[in-house]
């Protein structure tokens, strides 16, 4: 990972012009989740380089799985800026990514998650699945909400080569939430975990939020 961030780091600073806020916020030490809006391929290129510490996250399996020179670049990409593949579509890719995070947490590392579970079909804000609370409940991490705007309009329908531009990676405020230790089947409870989140990305990122998960509005 520090080979892709220095190889690639001032290249694609170069080339998006990342303006970084709140950096403050993210622990030096310790286990924590960052979570936060997902507009198009590129945030996570650019949002691990904004942070000081190595930042790992799900990816899709093939992503480093593909066959020639391509794909050996691509998986050497994809892993060197800490994307941990895992089959979220097979029947357990819920459990896969949800145990695959957990234990990433409980090695007192940063793991990157998009609670909309997917990249916004339209640059709004939608409605987060509760994993980032489960995750938080089980490890005691406290979340670090974030937001990266200006990547959907430098990269628009998350598809193609990205054009150069100015973005901004906001990180707010660390939350935690051990009022509700011991409640991690209690879906209320994860469902006001993960809306306050939700709240903070929303105030931070400037995004109009959707009271509706982002595949259902992608399938409609």
């Amino acid at each position: 990972m520090s080979l892709i961030r220095a190889v690639l780091g001032p290249f694609l600073r170069l080339m998006f012009r990342a303006r970084v806020e709140g950096v403050e916020n993210i622990p030096g030490s310790g286990p924590v989740i960052l979570a936060g809006n997902h507009l198009t391929f590129i945030d996570s290129m650019i949002m691990p380089l904004a942070c000081p510490r190595p930042v790992y996250f799900i990816g899709k399996d093939e992503y480093v799985t593909g066959k020639g020179i391509k794909g050996k670049v691509m998986a050497w990409f994809f892993t060197g800026v800490g994307m941990i593949p895992v089959d979220r579509d097979g029947a357990n890719g819920a459990v896969a990514a949800l145990n695959t995070g957990r234990r990433m947490l409980e090695d007192g590392r940063v793991f990157g998650i998009y609670p909309e579970g997917t990249r916004s079909p339209d640059g709004r804000l939608y409605r987060g699945r509760t994993g980032i609370a489960r995750l938080t409940l089980m490890t005691g991490a406290p979340v670090v909400p974030f937001a990266v705007i200006g990547t959907d309009k430098l990269q628009p329908g998350g598809s193609g080569l990205p054009r150069p531009g100015r973005v901004t990676v906001r990180f707010g405020a660390p939350m935690e939430f051990s009022r509700y230790e011991g409640m991690g089947r209690d879906r209320y409870v994860l469902r006001a975990i993960t809306d306050s989140v939700m709240t903070e990305v929303m105030r931070l990122s400037g995004q109009e939020y959707v009271d509706m998960y982002a595949t259902k509005a992608k399938a409609a």
